[in-house]
């Protein structure tokens, strides 16, 4: 069992990994989108689903590393990181979606920049507290440092 400090810990951890992937993702998303000038159905699309695939790909990554076979490394890079990149996503867009002309800032706006920040700093708090309630329980990431020193 892990103590508070610990669980604490690890829960900081686990959301630090999810919100690296997420704002690699997001970010790529929106930058790519953005120069190519899509709407913003198109925009917030690829960058959520780019979100899922570099959130997936940090965990998934050192899984691989380890000698995993690929079932193992995708259910458990599912099992540790989609409850976290979920709400990290769900609130970031929002608040992106809700700040008045963040959605038609450009590349050189610190509007656009900011408004991403501003999501993830909103999400992080919620982010945290899941990852904590699902590594307490063994799932979460928890079930990822049963296969790695992470």
């Amino acid at each position: 069992m892990v103590d508070a400090m610990g669980l604490n810990s690890l829960a900081i951890k686990a959301t630090n990994h999810c919100l690296t992937g997420c704002v690699i993702g997001e970010v790529t998303g929106m930058a790519i989108a953005t120069a190519l000038g899509w709407g913003n159905v198109a925009q917030i699309a690829l960058a959520v689903a780019l979100a899922y695939v570099f959130g997936f790909g940090l965990t998934a990554l050192p899984l691989v590393r380890a000698g995993l076979p690929a079932r193992t490394v995708v259910s458990t890079a599912l099992a540790a990181d989609t409850v976290s990149i979920t709400i990290m996503e769900v609130i970031d867009n929002l608040t992106v979606i809700l700040i008045p002309s963040a959605m038609d800032a450009g590349l050189g706006d610190a509007l656009f920049w900011g408004s991403i920040a501003a999501g993830f700093a909103i999400a992080y708090p919620f982010a945290f507290l899941a990852n904590r309630s699902l590594i307490a329980r063994g799932r979460g990431h928890a079930v990822v440092h049963e296969h790695h020193a992470h």
